[in-house]
């Protein structure tokens, strides 16, 4: 607030970098608890390769987790919803010439959440292409690479 005000009001853009990056970590990261309890794939490929004779019993074990990591899904993104929005209303009515502020560290911290997907999924799969028109001895390296960087 202080810095805006020295400024005279003008957007700052080096001086928030640290603001945007904490803010795209910590978005990183409760995006990770979502998904961790949104996705239900490996609950699917456990009935997938279940036994014949226990089908039944890991069916109806699996989709009671389902339906209980559903429940902590909603639950959860509902409070979290919650919690920001009054936390983004009670800020904007207190400090009203903020607004806009405001409004560009979200454009900036939403367009960032929005591309960087695109970047992380992009690099491992030109080294995958570049590794498929390599001679025989490089692709294994340049597809293990590939692997690397998918993981991290």
């Amino acid at each position: 607030m202080h810095k805006i005000y020295e400024e005279e009001g003008s957007f700052n853009f080096i001086y928030q970098l640290p603001q945007i990056i904490y803010s795209a970590l910590i978005t990183g990261f409760l995006t990770a608890l979502v998904n961790k309890l949104g996705l239900c794939q490996n609950n699917i490929l456990a009935i997938k390769k279940a036994n014949l004779k226990d089908i039944k019993e890991v069916k109806n074990k699996e989709l009671n987790f389902v339906i209980i990591k559903f429940l902590f899904f909603f639950i959860i993104n509902y409070i979290l919803l919650f919690f920001f929005w009054i936390y983004s209303v009670s800020f904007c009515f207190v400090y009203k010439n903020t607004q806009i502020h405001l409004l560009k560290e979200g454009i900036i911290s939403f367009s960032t959440n929005f591309f960087t997907p695109f970047l992380i999924y992009l690099i491992p799969s030109i080294f995958r292409i570049l590794s498929l028109k390599r001679k025989k001895e490089r692709k294994v390296y340049m597809y293990n690479f590939s692997k690397l960087l998918q993981m991290i």
